[in-house]
């Protein structure tokens, strides 16, 4: 499956079966496999849309600002909000930053943070960056009553138009980069497109490396998360599922599939 996805072909030619042939990998695909999981090089694929904060440095997380709960997002186009809410998440931080700029996209609002650690309490003394906190413009994502915690089920509304491969692709990269996976090593291997009744559907190939402690090689699944858009509604639907697992581990100079 990820040898053929790796060697290219259409989005349509590489989205038919692959959960079939994933569950039977020959071992060459999981040694290519596991070499990209261990390549500190290697995140995603050639193409794959990647957020302009990745990058920026002393960033300590990138997020979307959380309700109460701290568990869904919200979404408003009208900046005075955003801004109320940024303040109040900030307040609720154990260590509060000062207020240095906003900015804003088609996509989201964004506030940027800085604060000063004293050395006395065993940090330096230059400014770091607690982060970027961003909040969702409705007219182009609504992802309220969205449960981050959870890898399936519903995914938000796109209201942005028109709602095209292209698009679904762009929200389905963005959204990776705020998710949480309790891996050690996370990459995305594939990304491709696919048309459905309703609309399109973008599927991540994900690999995941989990330490299964000392002595024992990691645990490496091979995982496709799908989401798929209303072409209508913009209603966004996502659905994860493991497809294949083995076992693996870094050596000196190689990486060993332990199975």
């Amino acid at each position: 499956m990820l040898a053929a996805a790796c060697a290219g072909g259409s989005d349509a030619e590489r989205g038919g079966n692959k959960q079939q042939i994933a569950q039977a990998m020959s071992p060459a695909e999981e040694q290519r496999i596991a070499e990209l999981v261990y390549n500190p090089e290697y995140s995603v694929p050639a193409g794959f849309y990647v957020d302009d904060r990745v990058a920026t440095d002393r960033s300590y997380s990138l997020h979307h600002v959380l309700d109460d709960s701290g568990s869904y997002e919200v979404c408003t186009d009208d900046y005075a909000v955003a801004r109320e809410w940024e303040e109040a998440d900030n307040l609720a931080r154990t260590v509060s930053g000062y207020f240095v700029e906003s900015r804003d996209t088609e996509r989201y609002f964004e506030f940027a943070r800085e604060l000063a650690y004293d050395s006395d309490i065993g940090n330096v003394d230059d400014l770091t960056s607690p982060g970027f906190a961003r909040v969702f413009k409705c007219s182009n994502t609504n992802r309220d009553g969205v449960d981050r915690s959870l890898l399936s089920g519903f995914a938000g509304v796109v209201n942005a138009r028109p709602i095209d491969a292209a698009g679904v692709r762009e929200f389905t990269e963005y959204l990776w980069q705020f998710s949480f996976f309790p891996a050690t090593r996370k990459k995305v291997i594939d990304s491709y497109s696919t048309a459905t009744g309703t609309g399109f559907a973008q599927t991540l190939v994900l690999a995941l490396a989990t330490r299964q402690g000392y002595d024992r090689c990691d645990l490496v699944e091979i995982a496709q998360w799908r989401f798929t858009a209303d072409q209508l509604t913009g209603e966004v639907n996502k659905e994860f599922t493991v497809v294949h697992r083995f076992e693996a581990e870094p050596e000196a100079d190689a990486v060993r599939v332990c199975n």
